[in-house]
């Protein structure tokens, strides 16, 4: 059961509003049927969806478990570039989905984990075991796998407050003119659009922060470095196409104009550096990029 304390700036919003805003990975019909089922309380009781809530209310949701098949362990091939008691890193390549839903229940970083690995955490539920952290399924590289509910919330708790270093790669469409720089929106789920994210207003959202740094200078595109500072859904993508620059290849925020051929964006999760949870050793890793991410810079140069 997740709670919302309602604060100033939450004040008289639609109860919907403030779920859309607060869950931006759910879809709203989804999160209506939760509100229309009681499973969003307002001080211990139910509301319609249009109720504005006010300051001071304390909002319950409680999200039932995703019913699927049970989850097929799959004899599929995993780059793993670290492993020990606790935890995985793994290489993710393109194209694959971390985890089972309703709409895609095989194939999966999933299906191949329970294959290979005796021990999962057991935190995110019996859908997401040992899933830290996300890549969407076109962002390939390096990814943190927990063995064991105690390394998954230490791990956890390292992104929240920012001591676990996430750094990618992309290429970005158009020449950036400043060397670096720090981005810092709200993003959400795009009103137009409920499959895509967004940069919305102040009072929506939640707060995303990126870093960057440019490693080189096309004719026509940029080659830069980003630093995670929060990590919101699609956040990289979102913050790039915020800045007028959307990353080479992304169907969703770059539209139709890939001229090399790509099967999805070219952002790669490049380094990842953090303290295992049980040695306290400070770990970091590194995977080189893909195979066709490098390729298209050899036709740049």
């Amino acid at each position: 059961m997740v709670e919302i304390n309602i604060t100033n700036e939450q004040d008289k919003t639609r109860l919907d509003r403030v779920l859309e805003n607060t869950f931006a990975e759910h879809t709203r019909s989804n999160l209506k049927k939760l509100i229309d089922s009681g499973n969003v309380l307002v001080n211990g009781n139910r509301q319609k969806a249009g109720y504005l809530v006010r300051i001071g209310d304390r909002v319950t949701v409680d999200f039932p478990p995703v019913v699927l098949d049970n989850i097929e362990a799959q004899d599929i091939p995993l780059d793993i570039v670290y492993q020990d008691d606790d935890l995985l890193v793994v290489n993710k390549p393109r194209g694959m989905t971390v985890h089972p839903a309703a709409t895609c229940k095989s194939g999966t970083l999933v299906n191949a984990l329970l294959y290979q690995i005796k021990q999962l955490s057991s935190v995110n539920g019996e859908y997401r075991p040992g899933i830290v952290h996300r890549l969407d399924k076109d962002t390939t590289g390096l990814m943190l796998v927990a063995k064991n509910d105690f390394s998954h919330n230490n791990l956890a708790s390292q992104i929240k407050q920012k001591s676990c270093v996430r750094e990618y790669i992309a290429l970005l469409t158009g020449v950036l003119p400043r060397d670096e720089g720090e981005i810092v929106t709200n993003i959400g789920r795009d009103p137009h659009n409920r499959q895509r994210m967004a940069v919305l207003p102040s009072t929506k959202g939640k707060q995303a922060i990126t870093h960057y740094w440019v490693l080189k200078r096309y004719s026509h595109y940029t080659l830069v470095r980003f630093r995670l500072g929060t990590g919101r859904t699609h956040q990289i993508r979102v913050h790039a196409k915020y800045m007028g620059h959307p990353v080479v290849g992304d169907p969703v925020y770059n539209g139709n104009r890939d001229k090399f051929g790509l099967s999805g964006q070219l952002l790669h999760s490049a380094y990842i550096e953090f303290t295992q949870p049980h040695t306290l050793e400070r770990l970091h890793f590194e995977a080189p990029l893909p195979k066709d991410f490098e390729q298209t810079l050899h036709k740049l140069d």
